[in-house]
């Protein structure tokens, strides 16, 4: 079976085009990826709620003792 320079040449092009492409998705998503963590929030509100409440209600009771 003969083939031609210009069918192979073709076929590697298309190879190396979609290898090309299946990288760039793979950078895309790993930006993406970085782009959801920077954005998201360090702490969470309700964790901070929580824990001035308990420093309060602390506080409160060693005034009371203190008097």
């Amino acid at each position: 079976m003969h083939v031609s320079k210009n069918v192979i040449a073709a076929i590697s092009g298309a190879i190396g085009m979609y290898m090309e492409a299946e990288q760039q998705q793979v950078l895309a998503e790993a930006a993406e990826t970085r782009v959801r963590e920077i954005s998201a929030p360090a702490y969470s509100l309700w964790a901070v709620a929580g824990r001035q409440s308990s420093m309060d209600m602390r506080r409160f009771l060693q005034m009371r003792l203190a008097r």
